[in-house]
């Protein structure tokens, strides 16, 4: 019983029609799935990935309109990262952003790799991550109608930072109870501050990374549009999350227990540095109740909340999805 490496990472928006346009026209991500937050159905949760919406490929965000900015702190999903083919890709990204009225840092290297941060328009904390030397879980296939060209497009989900103020409860969780093992330490982006601590889990590589920075001179994040809601991360099958419930349950973490989304079944918990972790099962898939070739260009909604949907609909602002 193993995970497999990250599945997704969910995060907060206060505009869903200039996300949207943002993260397909300018990143070229597909909208593979818009659909509605299950726990508030008066607004989207809006899906991103690859040509098929393969299981870590998939970065999603929660529409909130009123969500005040993000206070960047402690005990938070820091740094999200987007797979890219290689160094060359970073370069063109560069200019990209660039020709888009967004400022990236320089190329610089994170845990033995070249990457480019930047913040979206929301102030979302990104980072491109080049697989120029990747070896382990493989990317995704970039999205054939996708705006940018085919050998710079993004192909999935890079490492998620964690920024926490005592690193070991963090790392205590992801190596004995998850199964992570450490697999080095890079240089910290502060001065003075510990390395970053690097795990892994599955085949390895980029994909299935999780890095762990030591911050005891921040206060707690406040999160709001442009913070990162939790990271979701790879689980087989559905018999195996059940075994994967029991285990969490018997470390005694309060938890959600078995949570149907329909798209993928789910697990909740948060470790003791309060980051929110999911465990997500690879299938059924966002192919389920769409056609592959038209995901996202019209409302999804689950069976349980289909008899709704007039109501669901009206609430609704159109995201003019139709590229």
């Amino acid at each position: 019983m193993k995970l497999k490496g990250i599945h997704h990472v969910s995060a907060l928006t206060a505009k869903a029609p200039e996300n949207f346009k943002f993260y397909t026209e300018v990143m070229g991500l597909r909208l593979i799935k818009k659909t509605v937050n299950q726990d508030d159905t008066s607004v989207y949760h809006l899906f991103y990935g690859d040509e098929k919406g393969n299981p870590g490929t998939e970065l999603t965000f929660f529409e909130i309109p009123m969500a005040g900015r993000n206070h960047d702190g402690n005990n938070s999903i820091s740094a999200i990262s987007l797979r890219v083919k290689n160094d060359d890709a970073l370069r063109f990204w560069k200019d990209r952003l660039k020709e888009h009225g967004i400022e990236a840092e320089d190329v610089m290297e994170r845990a033995g790799r070249n990457s480019l941060a930047f913040r979206d328009p929301e102030g979302q904390r990104m980072i491109l991550v080049s697989d120029e030397n990747n070896k382990g879980v493989a990317g995704g296939q970039p999205w054939s109608k996708s705006p940018t060209p085919q050998e710079h497009a993004v192909v999935g989900l890079g490492p998620v930072r964690l920024t926490v103020p005592a690193a070991e409860p963090t790392v205590q969780v992801l190596t004995e109870l998850l199964g992570f093992k450490k697999i080095g330490t890079y240089a910290p982006e502060v001065a003075g501050q510990p390395e970053i601590i690097v795990l892994e889990t599955g085949e390895g590589g980029s994909g299935a990374e999780v890095h762990v920075e030591e911050r005891n001179d921040l206060p707690q994040e406040r999160l709001g549009r442009g913070g990162v809601h939790h990271v979701a991360f790879r689980v087989d099958n559905e018999e195996e999350l059940r075994e994967w419930i029991e285990k969490v349950k018997t470390s005694r973490f309060p938890n959600s227990g078995f949570v149907d989304r329909f798209y993928f079944k789910s697990l909740y918990f948060r470790e003791p540095n309060r980051i929110l972790f999911e465990l997500a099962t690879d299938g059924p898939g966002f192919d389920t109740d769409e056609d592959l070739e038209h995901l996202g260009e019209s409302l999804a909604l689950p069976p349980f909340l289909e008899i709704h949907r007039d109501e669901i609909e009206a609430k609704l602002k159109p995201l003019h999805t139709k590229l």
